[in-house]
């Protein structure tokens, strides 16, 4: 792969703030979702197995110590890597009780951890919660993210995937989680079929607008025995195409502002839980051939947004 990246990787930023490289350890605990347990409904996202949104991770009945301790050993000797990142990853990991919360955690407080990383929903936020992380990061150093998924910014497209969470309910989780101080990491899916150009844009101009320090792109997987599959199967929607998928990260990428460091350019499934994902093709392949694209078009991250600021300035200097 070319490593004159237009984008700013999220292995840049680590690289910068903890002067190494740095992995994550994924955490499965056995949790649910407000939308599949009832509190909003009991179906879930059309995109959502009963896996959570994680594959290929240790069972849940693992404890957290095990977790990491094994996790720890293979992607160190891997990658070899000494500081890691503890990341629960499945469903929503702030919605427990609170002592459970506390207990899971805690159990992260380790020399080799640098930060934690929680993955939940907008509507699972409580400052109860928020506050016990601030005072566990201000007596342990480690770092606290939270990963929220818009998807969106479409409202149109979230009541289709029956998010059961609006945009009103994201922006006020991320301005309670930035009084704390914590980053924000936003996932978004680029190649919903009921997405335009100017929803890309949109929801690129809202994760400016609201102080998100990393964003998490995705393609649309079709999970096997999902509400999205029946859909796919009855020919409800059309999938866009690989290249509709690239020029949407492009543009989503012009549009964002150049300090927000991106996770990923496209995600990935195992092929024997999906029935669509990534048009068969590598997500090396299609991220490489983004990457190729910018470069030989000399286009990269907020170009956009600086091109629009220049001609702003340069008309009131008239």
């Amino acid at each position: 792969m070319c490593r004159n990246l237009p984008y700013f990787p999220i292995s840049k930023f680590y690289k910068s703030k903890y002067g190494e490289k740095v992995y994550k350890l994924p955490i499965k605990l056995s949790i649910t979702c407000p939308n599949r347990d009832g509190e909003k409904s009991t179906e879930g996202c059309i995109f959502c197995s009963e896996s959570g949104g994680s594959f290929e991770n240790l069972p849940s009945f693992m404890t957290v110590d095990k977790q990491l301790e094994i996790n720890k050993k293979y992607i160190g000797s891997r990658y070899k890597a000494k500081k890691f990142i503890a990341y629960f990853q499945n469903f929503s990991n702030t919605y427990m009780e609170f002592d459970k919360f506390k207990n899971v955690i805690n159990a992260c407080n380790k020399d080799y951890i640098v930060a934690i990383s929680i993955s939940t929903r907008s509507d699972c936020i409580t400052y109860k919660k928020l506050n016990f992380l601030k005072e566990f990061s201000n007596q342990t150093g480690i770092d606290i993210v939270i990963e929220l998924g818009l998807q969106t910014a479409n409202y149109k497209s979230l009541k289709i995937l029956n998010r059961c969470e609006d945009l009103a309910d994201f922006i006020q989780a991320c301005n309670m989680i930035n009084e704390y101080g914590f980053r924000i990491c936003t996932h978004v899916i680029l190649s919903l079929p009921w997405d335009d150009e100017e929803d890309i844009i949109e929801t690129a101009r809202i994760i400016n607008v609201l102080g998100i320090k990393e964003v998490k792109i995705h393609s649309l997987f079709i999970i096997k025995n999902t509400k999205l599959d029946n859909m796919y199967k009855n020919k409800e929607f059309v999938m866009p195409t690989k290249k509709d998928y690239q020029k949407n990260v492009i543009l989503f990428l012009r549009n964002i502002n150049k300090d927000i460091a991106i996770q990923r350019l496209v995600g990935r499934a195992p092929e024997e839980d999906t029935v669509f994902c990534n048009w068969n093709s590598s997500w090396w392949m299609i991220r490489d051939e983004i990457v190729k694209y910018m470069n030989e078009n000399n286009i990269f991250q907020g170009d956009l947004i600086c091109r629009k600021e220049y001609k702003k300035l340069k008309g009131e200097m008239k």
